[in-house]
């Protein structure tokens, strides 16, 4: 099966993936992307612009993955519209990116194959309806079954925990410090990546009560 994971980060979402898969994974920062080509050394790893590589390249793939860049849609967004930012350090309010909703738009009516669009919960309501699992929502065709609550777990600033739940270390890889936590808590759960790519394949069987333990 080919696999396109685009917005790739040091791929938390493809850890669980089995060897089966073809992947060609998409990344626009060229030391993040040879993190992942060191923890994936068979994978394919395109240092560029993942949301013009989606439109140009998308008829090649049987299943896409994507996760595009979500701080201009989560909840912290908002908390800053409402706050002194010089004394709550909150982020500034910014346009949301309506790439997340071109490329939703886009995989719905253009391909073919099985796809899903990742982000976080955002402050307003979707402009599309998403799907909830645990604390993030999934855009695809195909029904993603499991727990719908938010479900929050980790301190935010605590890479170790980060580091033991998610079964990935940094430790060694040149990145300054304070990356290495933005980078990790950017990753998706590798058992959620693994239960989604399951529910698209009706691997069921391998996906849900694992998820759970």
């Amino acid at each position: 099966m080919k696999v396109l994971n685009l917005y790739s980060g040091i791929g938390g979402n493809r850890k669980l993936w089995s060897e089966y898969c073809e992947v060609t994974a998409i990344e626009n920062n060229r030391n993040i992307a040879k993190v992942y080509q060191d923890f994936f050394p068979n994978d394919k790893v395109i240092v560029t612009d993942a949301h013009q590589y989606l439109l140009e390249h998308f008829e090649e793939f049987d299943f896409i993955w994507s996760s595009p860049p979500c701080p201009s849609h989560g909840v912290s967004r908002f908390w800053g519209s409402k706050a002194n930012y010089k004394k709550m350090k909150y982020p500034s309010p910014i346009y949301p990116d309506m790439n997340l909703y071109q490329e939703i738009i886009f995989l719905k009516h253009f391909f073919n194959g099985k796809w899903v669009v990742e982000n976080v919960v955002s402050y307003y309501e979707p402009l599309i309806k998403p799907q909830q699992y645990r604390s993030h929502y999934y855009w695809s065709n195909f029904n993603i079954y499991g727990e719908k609550r938010d479900r929050r777990f980790i301190s935010e600033s605590r890479m170790d925990i980060y580091e033991k739940k998610f079964g990935i270390s940094l430790k060694g890889i040149t990145i300054k410090s304070e990356r290495k936590l933005k980078v990790i808590r950017n990753c998706v759960e590798p058992k959620a990546g693994l239960h989604i790519l399951n529910c698209a394949t009706n691997k069921m069987q391998k996906s849900v009560g694992d998820f759970e333990k």
